[in-house]
């Protein structure tokens, strides 16, 4: 076991389809038309010397080190930004070219430390490599004069020198190491698309700078960890890696925050992991990061995590430590006493987004098999379940259509409630990067996000709609596209119902539907509407990405259709640069979905009631499936009032903090006699619970996880269970205590048991995997490679399916005493409740939820900016601190969720979509005030809290 050596081969890949045909060093190479004499010698595997290259950015040419003699031409001109030719002869190594290369590279180690046996670089340092690979033996020039090495110069003052850097909480910037090879400015701008550092100076005096001459932490920075993945020196360094030192191993894994699903090698050293480096062959990042999955891991070792399990009698009781044996007896008698006492459907399960696909499929079957009932439910039933519901109806499959390579090729990108650049941040730089080569945007959002207007990128169109109004806009957008005949009537006569199309289309004609009446309705200026469907009708290649802006409303299932309704009525489907395409929030929700935990539906989206479909569960489980479906998290919370539902397991969830109506969360989680809780730290969900099973990180298991694009990757464990077992062992002894006969070995075993009983995985197995790095569900002998792309030839149903989208207006009214509306989100250093990312150095970020709140409605309530407020509800209200900004419209204000002693969820009502139940977070009247201290609640909530996570041993321990 050694590192995961990855080929720099120093510019990017040429995407051209005409070959040319060269030879190198007498070797000859044929490449695409387009690419760099360098990426032509490395690919016959002669490398040419370079320090300012690296294939993740375009050639710069500023190093000069990769210098080449081409025969029938003058100079030395650098492979890097000369591309090929037709018979070009090409050499690397002359007497001439190892002249210049140690004379370049004398000049940049004069200016630079000599103390690489102390650096932290040491070993991974390319400028230390470059310089044995040219043969520098002695550096002439010395240190005399102008430099940028010492603090002093003949005991005065050097104003070139600049002290180090460390305000980032995850790398540090030591400009006296720098090289000026602009290889950190060209990621942030290239790769990330942020545009936060920049060269300062001129000539010698030149020297990277953070926004202007800024520290880090003060700059755009968002610490994505590009910067620090291109440095060739230790000029930029992770903290981890001085501290601990250089890696001696890495595993490829997957990231286990958002759903894009990033590749990582995860680099250690022994069973301590130093860093997380971006994989270059990850088909869903391709070699980026984020903040959270480059640097945000600490909450692993954690001192709050929670290693052995404990019970409790009461709520009210300190928990005690016990075994694993213990505590899982205790579970399976409790479970068992009150399926008794109450009845086979008194109990369900919550499995977990965040868990496995393994781990998901074995919670759902223990509760199918082991409970004999259908009550288990999801995360995706609070974000995407209206996705599944929608698309399933236009298009029969509940996914997302295209892969993320997609965006490369479109031209009209539609964002509809989705805030890309915090929630799916390296998607969204792949995004950007396209917006920058000239494809057009248009954004549906109540708030005026980051990408509406960012360096170098700016909207066509930015539609502000009042938040409940999604239906009515989208369909208008469909008003103009039918009205002016801009639909694409081949590809609906050839892949769409035309009789419906026609039923559709003249629903969508009524004047009611047009931007004059709907512009009213939803503050939104018609003309731009019709600009924006015009845009999106006749701009070519069109893609369609939306979040929860769309999904978590009462009509969430509602809008999913119209959108699906949009993209085929202009035949945005079943190509690359098109599509309808769900972002979706958590790593593995994608998965939750796949793997059956839906209380109406088996693995594969294929429902219970179908008999050919439990047929195969019941001759392989060995028992009598119900064919009724069971309850969801709001049932399970309603009938745990009413008395009727007693015992929950809950895996990797934490519903008190996630769900809407806090209140009502808490008095049905009170109202049960067994809640299990599988997790890593006492979250919220825990101050309710009798049993706690210590859960087990990413880095620690073994399984798959499957992104937003249907994306199967790999997740491998890099170090052992520190609680001692992986959650699908967890799952498996509880079964086992519950007396069913399961004998799994490795969750390897887990998937073969998924691939027999699901066609749309069929073909997936981890030696498949292994061979071909992820696949696409669906994969099966129709689609041996997996499907990037779905819809290609036809519908998964058939005929795509348009349907009416009547506006239906939610019954969250605003009025005197609520007068605004609150609308909710996530911002880009926290992750959904924060029980992870609380617990590391992103806090320095974000370390409270903050209410925005527009100018106007701020000087009407004499708000000033950081002043705390009292935001109030008909369900409760809390207190925050307000921060006035433009970025939402007038009568709306917006607030994150990822702070529990904010608790927004207190606010937002039991209002769901009426086809899934999938709450309305994005729609809340209320009103804002100024407030002295916390709310009641938030006193009461705090108590309670503090008395519930007491732990006995801990206090005897005292």
């Amino acid at each position: 076991m050694g590192l995961i050596q990855e080929i720099d081969y120093g510019t990017p890949a040429s995407t051209s389809e005409k070959q040319v045909t060269l030879t190198v060093d007498g070797f000859t190479v044929t490449v695409p038309e387009g690419t760099s004499i360098m990426r032509a010698s490395m690919e016959t595997g002669i490398a040419i010397p370079k320090l300012c290259a690296t294939d993740m950015v375009d050639a710069f040419g500023s190093c000069r080190l990769c210098l080449v003699e081409i025969d029938g031409r003058n100079g030395t001109p650098s492979s890097c930004t000369t591309p090929v030719a037709p018979g070009m002869v090409v050499h690397t190594q002359t007497g001439r070219l190892k002249d210049i290369r140690r004379g370049v590279m004398e000049l940049y180690i004069s200016d630079h430390p000599l103390d690489c046996l102390t650096c932290a670089a040491n070993g991974d340092c390319e400028l230390q490599t470059q310089a044995g690979v040219v043969g520098l033996r002695d550096v002439r020039y010395g240190y005399e004069g102008d430099n940028h090495v010492f603090k002093k110069n003949d005991g005065a003052e050097n104003f070139k020198w600049m002290a180090k850097d460390e305000s980032n909480p995850y790398f540090t910037y030591d400009p006296s190491k720098c090289i000026v090879c602009s290889r950190c400015v060209r990621a942030c701008e290239e790769v990330q698309g942020t545009f936060a550092l920049t060269i300062e100076g001129r000539g010698f005096e030149s020297r990277v700078s953070p926004g202007m001459h800024q520290l880090f932490i003060d700059s755009e920075c968002v610490s994505c960890g590009a910067c620090v993945q291109a440095c060739p020196t230790a000029t930029l360094s992770e903290k981890s890696v001085i501290k601990i030192g250089q890696p001696e191993h890495s595993v490829v894994t997957t990231c286990a925050y958002c759903g894009v699903g990033c590749s990582f090698k995860a680099e250690m050293r022994g069973d301590e992991l130093v860093r997380m480096v971006p994989y270059k062959d990850g088909k869903a990042n391709r070699g980026h990061s984020c903040v959270k999955g480059r640097f945000a891991y600490g909450y692993s070792t954690h001192k709050e995590r929670i290693l052995n399990p404990m019970i409790r009698e009461k709520v009210t009781d300190p928990w005690r430590e016990v075994s694993w044996e213990e505590a899982l007896t205790h579970t399976a008698n409790e479970f068992r006493r009150i399926q008794y006492q109450y009845g086979r459907t008194s109990i369900g399960g919550i499995t977990s987004s965040r868990c496995t696909n393994e781990e998901t499929y074995l919670v759902q079957k223990l509760i199918r098999q082991g409970f004999r009932n259908n009550n288990v439910d999801t995360c995706a039933r609070v974000c995407h379940s209206p996705t599944g519901y929608g698309l399933g109806q236009t298009f029969g499959t509940s996914a997302g259509t295209q892969d993320f390579d997609s965006i490369e090729q479109t031209d009209m990108v539609m964002i509809i409630g989705a805030n890309p650049t915090d929630a799916h941040p390296v998607f969204a730089s792949r995004m950007k990067k396209r917006l920058r080569k000239g494809a057009k945007l248009i954004v549906l959002d109540p708030r005026r996000t980051d990408i509406v207007r960012s360096a170098h990128i700016e909207a066509q169109h930015h539609l502000p709609l009042k938040p409940g109004t999604n239906v009515a806009v989208v369909t208008a957008l469909a008003h103009v596209i039918v009205t002016e005949g801009l639909f694409d009537e081949a590809f609906i006569r050839e892949r769409c119902d035309w009789d419906e199309f026609q039923d559709w289309a003249s629903f969508v004609a009524l004047p009611e539907n047009s931007p004059e009446v709907v512009g009213q309705l939803a503050n939104v200026d018609p003309e731009e509407i019709r600009s924006a469907a015009r845009l999106f009708a006749t701009g070519g290649n069109g893609a369609i990405y939306y979040g929860l802006g769309v999904t978590e409303h009462s009509q969430g299932s509602t809008t999913v259709i119209a959108i699906a309704n949009l993209a085929m009525a202009t035949g945005n489907i079943g190509r690359p640069g098109v599509g309808v395409n769900p972002l979706r929030g958590q790593n593995n929700v994608q998965g939750s979905c796949d793997m059956g935990s839906f209380p109406h539906e088996l693995p594969g989206y294929r429902h219970v009631s179908g008999d050919a479909v439990r047929d195969i569960y019941e001759s392989l489980w060995g028992v009598k499936l119900d064919d009724e479906p069971g309850l969801r998290i709001p049932n399970m919370l309603d009938a745990a009032v009413d008395g009727s539902f007693k015992g929950l397991y809950v895996q990797g969830e934490d519903i008190l903090q996630s769900d809407p109506d806090t209140k009502h969360v808490a008095a049905g989680l009170a109202a049960m006699e067994c809640v299990v809780v599988h997790d890593l730290f006492l979250n919220e969900t825990a101050n309710y619970a009798h049993v706690f099973l210590p859960g087990s990180t990413f880095l620690e298991k073994d399984g798959t996880f499957t992104n937003a694009e249907r994306r199967i990757n790999r997740v491998r464990k890099v170090m052992a269970p520190k609680n001692g077992l992986a959650d699908w062992e967890v799952t498996q002894k509880l079964a086992q205590a519950m007396g069913l006969a399961w004998n799994y070995q490795h969750p390897s075993e887990i998937m073969d048991e998924i691939a027999r009983t699901t066609p749309s995985f069929a073909k997936v197995s981890y030696d498949y995997l292994e061979k071909m790095g992820s696949v696409q569900w669906p994969c099966n002998e129709q689609a041996p490679e997996g499907t990037p792309i779905m819809h290609i030839s036809g519908f998964v149903r058939g005929k795509g399916k348009f349907i009416r989208t009547e506006y239906v207006a939610t019954d969250e009214r605003t009025g005197p005493r609520f007068p605004l509306l609150l609308t909710t989100g996530r911002i880009l250093s926290q992750y959904n409740v924060g029980a992870q990312t609380r617990r590391t150095h992103n806090v320095m970020w974000h370390s409270e939820d903050r209410l925005e709140i527009h100018p106007h409605d701020a000087e009407n309530r004499g708000l000033r900016d950081g002043d705390w407020v009292r935001l109030t509800s008909r369900s409760g209200e809390t207190t925050l601190r307000a921060l006035i900004t433009d970025k939402v419209s007038p009568g709306v204000v917006y607030t994150t969720f990822h702070h529990p002693d904010t608790q927004a969820n207190v606010i937002t009502t039991d209002f769901s979509d009426w086809a899934t139940n999938c709450p309305e977070y994005k729609v809340t009247a209320v009103q804002v005030g100024a407030s002295n201290g916390p709310s009641e609640w938030q006193l009461d909530y705090d108590e309670q809290a503090r008395n519930s996570r007491r732990i006995a041993t801990l206090e005897a321990a005292e």
